[in-house]
């Protein structure tokens, strides 16, 4: 009898520990405002529903030398420091617009987490949640105005 209580939960151990967590991939267009001077550095995160950072989805400006400009990511991501070679894309100018395609694990949607869009222009501001939304079905699916640099925000599901 134990022997079969065992068993089962070294099996059921086994299947949690394996589950693969899938990502979907959006189409993530942000269109910026029309202003004057540099192209735009924009950083998306992932927060947990404490509103810490999860995870950096997506950063548009791919020279290290300016993302302490974006003060709170670079606070988490200074630390961490994780490879996001692969997640990095040219600064936005001014009037511009930009399509990347981002991952966001499906087992965060509708569980209270939040995508988070920073953006920061050379000897400009720094908008620490210039767009941000809970990451719901609908959320990952609209347009959401932006505060700062950002225009808005517009999802589609790939």
């Amino acid at each position: 009898m134990i022997k079969k209580i065992i068993s089962i939960f070294i099996i059921i151990f086994t299947i949690t520990a394996f589950t693969i967590v899938e990502n979907s991939k959006y189409k993530c267009m942000i269109q910026m405002k029309n202003y004057t001077g540099e192209g735009a550095y924009v950083v998306i995160s992932l927060l947990n529903p404490e509103g810490e950072y999860e995870k950096t989805l997506y950063v548009q400006g791919d020279d290290e030398e300016w993302y302490h400009d974006i003060t709170n990511w670079w606070n988490f991501h200074g630390k961490v420091r994780s490879d996001i070679d692969a997640i990095t894309g040219a600064t936005i100018s001014g009037g511009n617009r930009v399509i990347s395609i981002i991952e966001i694990p499906n087992d965060k949607i509708n569980k209270g987490y939040k995508i988070r869009f920073e953006s920061a222009v050379e000897d400009q501001e720094y908008y620490k949640d210039d767009v941000e939304f809970e990451l719901t079905s609908e959320s990952v699916k609209s347009k959401t105005e932006g505060k700062g640099f950002i225009r808005y925000v517009r999802m589609i599901p790939q």
